[in-house]
Order: C-alpha cells, then structure tokens, then sequence
C-alpha cells in the first residue's frame, strides 16, 4: 500500500471544505489557488514576490518544460526548484492538455502521444511512463498524470473513448511510480474526464477513486461549455470523491469560477487568467473588472482598490498604471500581475476563513453581490 500525502479536511460548510496539504517542500493550506509559471516562471514576478502575496504552490507544465530547457539541464541543475529559486511545493501538469489544445501536431494510440514541437517542428513521443519520469527530473512536488482532453462538444462515445483511455494511463502511471519508486517520488493526482455528460463523469469518477492516488482533479472543463454547465457537472462530480483526498479543478479560475468551486466542494485551482489579462491591463477588484488601458483612469487618482493592500495600490494611481500601459513600459504590466495574484490568493484565504467560521454561504453571497453592484467595469 502506498503512503499517501497527507491531507486533512479542518472544517467543512455544506460542501465547502478548509483543509491542510503535507507536501515534503510546506504545507499548503486549501482552498488554494496556484499561480501559473508554464515554463518555470509566474511572468515578470520574483519568486520572493510570489511569497509575499502569500503563494504557496505553483503550477508549471511538463510538455513546455521538456522541450525547453529541457531535461539535461534540469537534470543539471538538480531540478526546477534550484533553477528558478522557488523552495515552496510546484505542482506539473502533465502536458495532456497542450496536446489538445495543439492536436494538429498530436497523434493519440494506446499507448501514448506522438507530437511535434510547436517551438521547432521537431518529433516526440510521451508515455505515461515516460511523463512520470519528466516530473521526476523537474521534481515536482505533485505529478499530474498523462489524460486524453476531448474537445467539447463531443459525441459520447469519443468521450467513453478518452475516458478509457484516461483511466488505463492513470493506472499505468501509478504502476510505473509503485514498481520503480524514485528517491524522492511527488504525489500523483489522476484526472476524471467524462465532458459535461452527468453520468460519464460519476462512471469516471468512480473508477479511479478505487484506487490509491494521492488527490483527484476534474479536467476536461471550461473548454467552451458555458459556467451553469460546468456548475453542474462539478456538482454532480466533485462532491462523491474521497472525502481524505484533495480535489482540483484544473486551468479554470474567473473569481466567479473559484467560489462556485469551493461551493461545491473542490479544494484546488489554477489559471493563467490573472496573469495573462494583467498583461493587457485587465484587472480584477472587489468591485467588479477594470481596463487599466482605458482612458477614463487618466486623471484618478485613486488606487486600483482602495480596499486592497498589494504592491500596486499601496503606492501608485490609476493615473499612473495608465501611463505605464500608454508609454509601454514593463511596470504597468508588472503592477497589474501583482495586484491580479494577490486579489486572488486573498480570496481563497477569505473563503477559507469563512468555511471555518461556518459563513461561507453568506460570505459567498456578499461577494457575488460586490461584483453584480459594479458589473462589468471598463
């Protein structure tokens, strides 16, 4: 049997669960969101910023990490987390979802996925096997394992046929972890896939929840469907997975998203939504979205949230950020990430409090109406 990585739910309010992740780099406490840092950094951030937002884990990306830098220098420099000066857990995707989101350059078998590299047109092949052993190298704190995405909609038997598929890599991945353990393996995470079919979903769900992985993640979402149908599938999903288990939902994170998530009971998130609108000037409030590209911040004085405490609005304007943006310099972009990462990990530290205070529903409600007051700003 293996020793699985510890988890422990705190509190709980309906659905809604506080809880703690032993990982060997920290503890992580959940509900978490993970900022993205695809090719080994979360864009124009030092790893000490990350800190003093309050990140406790990152996500980073097998397939992107595999074709540059490349195994030999991870190897080189005894992994990701030497290499890019972070020391907290780092969870890696396991590149199942480039390869649907580059399908023109991947061909699916049984056996794994053969594909071109979108940087040099040069040919590959992954495994499951083999994708435990890149995240090896990395040493990742928490290793996805390899699934099959199917594009939505889809017909059910193509979804029957990637979950089957799915289910026999994930076995497979946890054999190859089990019968040649490495000196210091991460804790494996299988993906339920099953699209917005109700029934396909809980069928996957139970097939892989018989079995001893570390925590389980709903993939396969916000790929297209519309938010009440992704609602629903995680409420038909997520609230039947172990109890003693973390679950995550994978690359899906509008605030909204977040705390209908935790509302139904996941644990995990991540998306590169606050960073990358960052770059464009999207910015996210307790009040509502901001363009701080727009000209009707020219003049304000005022700070992006005057009710926040990051970097950005300790110090600088709206007025400002705008000049930034206009004159294109880096800081704009910078301040934007900033304040974007730090509205986030606020508010899963928020719903966290407020499931252990057992008002996660009212908290929930105040927050949704913050947001319905402002609307959608500009």
């Amino acid at each position: 049997m293996r020793e699985l990585l510890p988890f422990r739910v705190e509190a709980r309010d309906g659905n809604a669960r506080a809880g703690t992740l032993q990982t060997p780099r920290g503890v992580v406490q959940t509900p978490i969101f993970m900022p993205v840092g695809t090719v080994g950094t979360v864009k124009s951030l030092m790893p000490d910023e990350l800190e003093a937002l309050g990140a406790q884990i990152i996500l980073a990306n097998t397939y992107h990490l595999y074709l540059r830098p490349g195994e030999p220098v991870l190897e080189q420099h005894g992994g990701l987390h030497r290499m890019m000066g972070w020391d907290r857990p780092i969870l890696t995707d396991s590149g199942g979802y480039q390869f649907f989101s580059l399908r023109h350059l991947a061909r699916f078998d049984r056996d794994g996925v053969t594909f071109q590299s979108h940087v040099d047109g040069s040919r590959h092949r992954f495994t499951p096997e083999r994708v435990i052993d890149i995240q090896r190298t990395i040493g990742s704190d928490v290793m996805m394992v390899l699934d099959h995405c199917s594009e939505l909609p889809a017909p059910r038997a193509a979804l029957e046929r990637a979950m089957a598929t799915t289910t026999d890599w994930a076995l497979r991945s946890l054999r190859h972890v089990v019968e040649r353990p490495a000196e210091r393996d991460g804790a494996v995470f299988a993906i339920l896939q099953g699209g917005t079919e109700h029934d396909l979903r809980v069928r996957h769900r139970d097939e892989l929840c018989a079995h001893e992985f570390d925590g389980f993640a709903v993939g396969g979402l916000s790929v297209g469907e519309a938010p009440a149908v992704m609602y629903d599938v995680l409420e038909t999903a997520v609230p039947g997975m172990p109890q003693e288990r973390p679950r995550y939902l994978m690359g899906v994170g509008r605030p909204e998203d977040l705390v209908a998530g935790i509302e139904r009971g996941v644990d995990m998130f991540d998306c590169v939504m606050p960073t990358r609108n960052a770059r464009n000037g999207g910015t996210f409030t307790r009040t509502g979205r901001l363009n701080m590209r727009n000209g009707r911040h020219r003049t304000d004085e005022r700070p992006i949230d005057e009710r926040c405490g990051c970097p950005a609005c300790r110090r600088f304007t709206r007025s400002y950020i705008l000049h930034l943006f206009r004159t294109n310099e880096m800081l704009g972009p910078r301040l934007v990430t900033l304040h974007n990462l730090h509205y986030y990990l606020d508010l899963v530290t928020e719903a966290r409090a407020a499931i252990a205070a057992g008002r996660f529903a009212s908290w929930a409600a105040e927050t949704r109406s913050g947001w319905a007051a402002a609307g959608e700003s500009s």
